[in-house]
């Protein structure tokens, strides 16, 4: 009974967070429609009276209504379920040894740079560095309002072409790196993860993942044995926080590959066809011999890669979020 209470409880706040977030797009679709329709009042009179305040009230008033627009825009585009949620971010390098590892690392760099950005807070929860250079993997939590809103727009293989730095040969290297984005969820959603299904390991926290990871013998490692899924942790202070959170985040795993093969199953009903494999890169980085940075899936481009690299990357993701309602 006390089970039932709770899930009936969970459920009933995940429909209030839903009636709010649709109250909260209606509200700002009435007051978009308020400031248009002052607007076209103001533009009639405009056409009546030469007046240069008049005319400064217009432009005013239209800069009002473009920032209300974005706003708007914004509201509608990340109003999916778990958009408001924290990201929990995984990259890893592809073949090719160190080359891949410097990718991934720039990488992890440039979402670090965009959540910067943003005002989000960043949680390095595992860091493995390469045995050269870059890093093996990295895990980290972004935490800020839609932070997965966003991110999840940057799940995917990314392709990078450069002069390699590490070849004295100077020639130009493809490498690849994969990112994994996926919700933050809580104590809202109910996976039974059975004891037996778990192999839990111990180890000592490696790598420059900055201040915040322990140097002890507490991060754990998490396999879910029937899925094969892994969670590692090694930010916490003692092995008990790190367990828990990485139990969080096998957790999280669990349920997005819940809802990943619920839209497989969509998708072949619908009869849409959509590669997974490892050449189906979501987006390329070419510094030589020119410079370029592309998306696959949209088809926005700049030229200005380095502004990317620093994390200005809201050109790409709101490319990508219209063309889901597109």
């Amino acid at each position: 009974m006390e089970s039932d209470f709770w899930n009936n409880a969970d459920q009933a706040q995940r429909i209030i967070r839903k009636c709010n977030g649709m109250k909260e797009i209606v509200d700002a679709y009435d007051s978009l429609d308020q400031t248009l329709s002052s607007l076209s009042e103001s533009v009639d009179l405009l056409k009546q009276e030469n007046d240069e305040d008049l005319f400064q009230l217009v432009v005013e008033e239209y800069e009002q209504m473009a920032e209300q627009f974005a706003d708007f825009e914004i509201k509608v585009l990340l109003s999916h379920e778990y958009d408001q949620s924290n990201a929990i971010l995984e990259i890893h390098p592809g073949a090719g040894g160190t080359e891949s590892c410097d990718w991934a690392e720039m990488l992890y760099r440039m979402y670090t740079r965009y959540a910067n950005k943003k005002g989000f807070k960043i949680t390095t929860l595992d860091y493995q560095p390469g045995d050269e250079a870059g890093i093996k993997s990295v895990t980290f939590l972004v935490e800020g309002e839609k932070a997965y809103g966003y991110l999840k727009a940057e799940k995917g293989v990314h392709r990078l072409v450069r002069i390699s730095p590490f070849d004295a040969g100077a020639r130009r290297h493809t490498s690849f790196a994969s990112l994994d984005v996926m919700p933050q969820f809580q104590d809202e959603i109910e996976i039974d993860i059975k004891p037996e299904d778990l192999l839990v390991e111990t180890k000592r926290a490696s790598g420059a993942g900055g201040q915040h990871i322990n140097k002890t013998d507490s991060a754990v490692r998490m396999v879910h044995k029937p899925t094969g899924l892994v969670a590692t942790c090694q930010s916490g202070r003692s092995q008990h926080e790190n367990r828990e959170e990485a139990l969080r985040i096998l957790k999280s795993r669990l349920y997005q590959k819940m809802i990943e093969e619920q839209e497989a199953k969509l998708a072949e009903i619908k009869g849409e066809q959509k590669l997974i494999e490892w050449g189906s890169q979501i987006r390329s980085y070419v510094f030589h011999p020119y410079s370029l940075v592309k998306d696959v899936r949209t088809g926005c481009e700049t030229s200005q890669i380095q502004n990317v690299m620093d994390g200005d990357l809201d050109e790409f993701i709101f490319a990508y979020l219209k063309l889901q309602i597109g």
